[in-house]
């Protein structure tokens, strides 16, 4: 019989669960007893992957990854994510349908567990990847300085935004060894933009938005001061209100390799907007992804209760 079960691993005191496939027979877990095998979950673990990626990052021949694909789907343990053209084909993106695997014995203690588990959403994984990745934060959060900088000499008011955001991910990470906030002016004279970061700001209190506008899918208009409105490249639409905010995950420009995840509005309520909604209405926001590699959600901040400031969202686009 295959169970779904949860397994706890404790790191720097900190109590993480992951899904794991649980099974009773030993031969239900034969297509894991193989080494290329295991690289090859190991690789569609991280991200989906088609099978002359694969080939390329195990140096090994196209024919044999394809077997040991064959072999794996057949035994349950990866499906077909996706299919996308490449090269004029259509190519399967396969990915693992859970990242543990165990045996279990029909007899043995069982405790029951008197803390509470919380689920992850595979969206949400997936989009928080790979600024968060095994329990692990993989980013730099940057905030705009608060001291005059930039072209225009502006101060940032917006950084106190980064600890909502911090609390929602802190949620499933353990606590960094290394510092992990930074000022907009530190990550461009360290020259670290190629790296992870998590960029909390519109281009005027953020140099880092300012610096990768030109790669967003929504992107600031920034040819004349004070940068009031926004450009939606896929709908050719311009939003000029205070606080309209995007939320966008983009390639890292300076190294593809890497990502950047921006909370940005048009003032001060846009960018609190942007941070509300994904912290806040995550599913709402995250029903529109399908694991883009660039992608954007426009929103807008509603003051509800009538005190004059942002508390609920609602999505433009």
């Amino acid at each position: 019989m295959i169970k779904m079960a949860q397994i706890i691993k404790e790191i720097n005191g900190k109590f993480f669960s992951k899904n794991a496939i649980l099974v009773d027979e030993p031969e239900k877990l034969k297509g894991l007893l193989n080494n290329v095998r295991w690289d090859i979950l190991k690789l569609l673990a991280e991200r989906p992957r088609y099978p002359a990626d694969i080939a390329k990052h195990l140096h090994l021949h196209e024919q044999k990854v394809y077997y040991h694909i064959k072999q794996l789907e057949a035994n349950g343990l990866i499906e077909v994510k996706t299919k996308k053209e490449r090269g004029g084909t259509l190519a399967k993106y396969y990915t693992v349908t859970d990242h543990a695997f165990a045996l279990e014995l029909p007899t043995g203690d069982m405790k029951l567990a008197d803390f509470p588990i919380r689920n992850e959403s595979d969206k949400l994984k997936s989009f928080l990847y790979p600024f968060l990745n095994n329990g692990q934060l993989n980013a730099n959060i940057v905030v705009g300085s608060p001291d005059p900088h930039g072209p225009h000499q502006v101060r940032a008011r917006d950084g106190h935004y980064a600890i909502d955001v911090a609390l929602f991910l802190g949620q499933t990470v353990s606590m960094p060894e290394k510092f992990t906030t930074a000022l907009d002016i530190d990550i461009k004279s360290k020259d670290t933009i190629d790296s992870n970061l998590i960029v909390i700001g519109g281009p005027l209190t953020n140099l880092i938005t300012s610096d990768v506008n030109n790669y967003l899918p929504v992107k600031f208009k920034i040819d004349s001061f004070p940068f009031r409105g926004m450009l939606s490249q896929k709908t050719g639409k311009t939003y000029d209100e205070d606080n309209i905010g995007i939320i966008a995950k983009i390639v890292n420009p300076k190294n593809t390799t890497k990502s950047i995840l921006i909370f940005a509005g048009n003032r001060l309520g846009g960018t609190k907007a942007a941070v509300l909604a994904l912290t806040r209405f995550t599913e709402t926001i995250l029903e529109r992804y399908n694991g883009e590699d660039n992608w954007a959600c426009i929103v807008e901040g509603l003051d509800i209760d009538g005190d004059g400031k942002v508390d609920s969202i609602k999505i433009i686009e």
